[in-house]
């Protein structure tokens, strides 16, 4: 796809996500208990989720006709194998939006015969909208991102998400964080991974590492990662970050140091 085509196909998507955020701000107090279910170990739904994501199913299936999607709440057929697929998360952060924690956001991904070809992040109570197209940098609010250029862990700041319903590799992953927490600055978790990716890209983290991840969470924000200059991967250094539920995202200046950590820790 061209790259001036896939700009606009980005502008036209960025409109249909700022059209669901408007919908998720309407309803954010307006959920009853008995509205929400527990469709897995701490994961919430409600008819917000899936009402968010029909929207966004009918407006990019209008943009795409011949896109496949993959999305969570399943409320259309779901197709792995297609050469074209939208991935989204109509709403990263379903806890923390139940919970009135401003921290949630609309995650949006296409993939071309596995690549990504655009990737937008909606922080919807802070009204800013992250997206990137392949080759065409990473962008906020019509501004220009880049990761930091911060160069030693001791400078870095740190965000992960805790195991919450998998936890089979939850010793490998507490090993990660105590090294990260002796030798980084800091650590943060805020609950919605979309929106660490997105901060990795603009630079307010430089290491972000989590498993137990689906497409959903990953497809939006790695290419913003990937056009705002740092590094993405799975755990191994290799490509399947998007399917293989795990991730590491960090500025191109302290991806090596902090592979090597996250390699040494989960290879036991």
């Amino acid at each position: 796809m061209p790259n001036r085509d896939l700009e606009q196909l980005t502008r036209h998507a960025n409109l249909a996500v700022l059209e669901v955020a408007a919908f998720l701000r309407e309803q954010v107090h307006q959920v009853q208990p008995g509205q929400v279910e527990e469709k897995h170990l701490n994961g919430l739904v409600s008819y917000v989720d899936r009402t968010a994501e029909q929207m966004l199913v009918e407006r990019l299936g209008h943009l795409v006709p011949e896109a496949a999607f993959i999305t969570e709440e399943d409320t259309v057929e779901q197709q792995l194998d297609a050469d074209l697929q939208w991935v989204i998360d109509p709403l990263d952060g379903t806890t923390n939006y139940l919970y009135g924690l401003p921290h949630y956001s609309i995650s949006v991904g296409l993939r071309s015969a596995g690549e990504i070809m655009l990737g937008i992040v909606h922080h919807v109570p802070q009204d800013e909208l992250f997206y990137a197209w392949r080759d065409g940098g990473a962008w906020c609010n019509d501004q220009p991102i880049r990761v930091s250029q911060r160069n030693t862990l001791r400078q870095s700041l740190v965000s992960t998400g805790f195991p919450y319903h998998n936890f089979s590799r939850a010793e490998s992953w507490f090993e990660v964080l105590r090294t990260l927490l002796a030798e980084g600055r800091a650590v943060r978790r805020y609950g919605s991974a979309a929106l660490d990716l997105a901060w990795v890209a603009c630079g307010r983290f430089d290491i972000f590492f989590e498993y137990g991840l689906n497409p959903w969470d990953v497809a939006g924000g790695a290419l913003l990662v990937h056009e705002a200059g740092g590094r993405i991967s799975d755990f191994s250094g290799g490509n399947n970050f998007v399917m293989g539920g795990e991730v590491l995202a960090c500025n191109a200046a302290v991806y090596d140091q902090a592979l090597a950590i996250v390699q040494e820790k989960f290879s036991k």
